[in-house]
């Protein structure tokens, strides 16, 4: 790897601010001083900037729980952003893996691994995320029934051409419903209550895949998966 592009991976510094770095004479390798941003340095090679050694924060996977009024985008908008709720090196970097809305709470993942998250969204695998939406209004009885089948069956929502694919309805009280789908169209879940005549007041992301939510993470903390975790999106 070149040097310049070392120090911008592995420090704060963009590669320019690297570049002025290295002229300034600040970095070292082996012990050396180092002006050349050309220079490749390896796995054997110890790299210091102003006397601290550096190393590759390499690939990182976050559990997030995304409390309200916090977006999934890259740009600053009218909202605090999910990356800004991560205290890790080099932060920005990591993308959500998938998306939830500003209002939707609940499990979202972050991600600077672009395979895994590839693993984790593409549409071959139809990987089940898990949704508990407080509606608007009850929904019991027959129309209950009617709703728990015609989601198996696939909702055909407002200005698209195909149906949902086949999703799991399970209505847990009057006003609370668990809903497990296996795609990930706009506002989907929110779409299909509203395609059979019900609004979404509150939705959460309990699960995706075989990952569940932290219970120990409140709303707004995160902590890094584990191995073992990550290799459930193998």
């Amino acid at each position: 790897m070149r040097l310049d592009r070392f120090l911008a991976e592995s420090t704060e510094l963009t590669r320019s601010l690297a570049k002025r770095a290295l002229s300034r004479g600040e970095v070292t390798v082996n012990g050396e001083p180092e002006k050349k941003g050309a220079r490749h340095v390896g796995d054997a090679d110890r790299v210091a900037w102003l006397g601290q050694t550096l190393s590759l924060v390499g690939l990182r996977h976050v559990m997030l729980h995304k409390p309200t009024g916090v977006e999934c985008t890259a740009r600053r908008g009218l909202y605090p952003r999910a990356v800004d709720l991560i205290d890790l090196p080099k932060a920005e970097r990591l993308q959500p893996v998938g998306r939830l809305d500003v209002e939707t709470t609940g499990l979202l993942l972050l991600t600077d691994d672009g395979q895994w998250s590839h693993r984790v969204t593409s549409p071959r695998r139809g990987c089940a995320k898990v949704y508990r939406a407080t509606l608007a209004r009850p929904l019991e009885g027959d129309e209950a029934e009617r709703a728990v089948a015609a989601f198996a069956e696939g909702i055909r929502l407002e200005g698209e051409a195909t149906t949902t694919r086949p999703a799991e309805l399970e209505p847990l009280d009057a006003r609370h419903a668990r809903l497990t789908v296996h795609e990930g169209r706009y506002h989907q879940v929110r779409r299909m209550f509203a395609a059979i005549g019900n609004h979404v007041e509150a939705l959460h992301r309990e699960s995706v895949g075989a990952l569940v939510l932290d219970p120990a993470l409140a709303p707004g903390e995160w902590r890094q998966l584990s191995d073992a975790e990550v290799a459930l999106f193998a």
